[in-house]
């Protein structure tokens, strides 16, 4: 007869006392370990930030940087809420190490995120952080800065459309709001009682209309790398004004490095030509002459309706760039799909613009981290 091992057995009386090293525990081969890295070398640069939001003396606080470790770590896992996180921190051991805690330290309370929020949006540090993610992404040659792509997703806001009744409306009931059968509702006259900023819009015809806000990401063509966004006002116009102001911030950072290096030749002083590529949805007249007028040539797909004439005409379609431009902008749909499914960003966990543009920024930054990540593993 074949003969196994020797029969294990539970011991009746754990052991009280162990010394464990949680960088033992976390596999060497773990993505996390390429990833904290990256993080680290952020949150030192952002340090002086830091400094300026706190006090000189008093009680001391949770580190902020842990703070931003746990964003990133929710979106990372598709932690569904910051309770949920607190509840796993206090014993997920691969959460701890990341956080550079030690085992004998408790897990902090949850309402430590809230108190902290409205400090870290004052100084605009989801964006600073965000910012900080895409020049590690520069300093590795994965961002080229001549061609991108830029498009706009529904985010639904922490609202129900019960919530969305008539501006002069005080009674603070929802639950009597249940039908709307017969009443004409506007943006102009209603506004949600939950969150006023939030807007009613729909996807499309047909489609139901949700209470939202719209989110947009400038992606560059070559390494699937984000290199700004932004949460806007869910209106007609939106997408279209959103990738505007993102070209003008890129074109002001580029104009800024320019000075930095002291270039002396004429011909880069307006700086290059840089393509950017949208669907139909941007093929508007005063959306192409916005960008030729910033020096960008607009790679948008014709609108080819037969009541419309498109903007885009064959001085440009013509060219084998356009085609390519038409293929590498598919690859912005995967940001937002892994934004909206992993990092959980289909819906707002927050009310408000401000802390819903914060949030995104943080995801949209924690899917910059992958891409670097799998990169230098690459």
């Amino acid at each position: 007869m074949l003969q196994w091992g020797m029969r294990g057995k539970t011991p009746k009386q754990p052991t009280m006392y162990a010394l464990v090293s949680l960088e033992s525990r976390v596999p060497p081969e773990h993505p996390l370990r390429r990833l904290k890295p990256i993080v680290e070398r952020v949150l030192q640069r952002l340090d002086p930030v830091f400094e300026v939001m706190y006090a000189d003396s008093g009680r001391p606080s949770i580190p902020p940087e842990r703070l931003m470790k746990a964003a990133v770590l929710m979106a990372l896992y598709g932690v569904r809420s910051e309770r949920q996180f607190c509840e796993q921190l206090g014993y997920n051991m691969l959460f701890q190490w990341f956080l550079d805690m030690d085992l004998s330290e408790s897990a902090f309370d949850h309402s430590t995120f809230s108190k902290n929020r409205q400090r870290l949006i004052d100084q605009d540090v989801s964006r600073r952080f965000f910012e900080e993610v895409v020049e590690e992404a520069r300093a590795l040659g994965m961002v080229s800065g001549d061609h991108f792509s830029v498009d706009g997703t529904l985010v639904e806001a922490w609202a129900s459309v019960k919530s969305f009744r008539r501006k002069d409306d005080d009674s603070g009931d929802n639950n009597q709001f249940g039908g709307f059968k017969g009443e004409k509702r506007t943006n102009d006259t209603h506004e949600s009682k939950t969150d006023p900023e939030a807007r009613l819009y729909r996807k499309g015809r047909g489609r139901e209309a949700k209470m939202s806000y719209m989110g947009h990401a400038l992606m560059e063509n070559r390494s699937g790398v984000v290199v700004d966004f932004d949460v806007t006002e869910a209106n007609g116009r939106a997408e279209r004004e959103a990738a505007l102001e993102m070209v003008d911030r890129e074109r002001k950072r580029r104009k800024k490095k320019r000075k930095q290096a002291k270039s002396s030749k004429k011909r880069n002083r307006k700086g290059r030509r840089i393509t950017l590529a949208a669907d139909k949805g941007y093929d508007t007249r005063d959306f192409a002459r916005g960008c030729r007028e910033r020096n960008v040539t607009p790679h948008v797909a014709q609108n080819q309706h037969a009541r419309r004439r498109s903007a885009i005409d064959a001085r440009t379609t013509r060219h084998p760039g356009y085609r390519q431009s038409a293929k590498a902008r598919l690859l912005i749909e995967k940001v937002f799909g892994w934004m909206k499914s992993a990092g959980g960003f289909r819906r707002s966990r927050f009310r408000g613009r401000a802390k819903t543009r914060a949030s995104g920024l943080l995801v949209a930054a924690t899917f910059n981290l992958l891409r670097i990540s799998n990169s230098m593993a690459a």
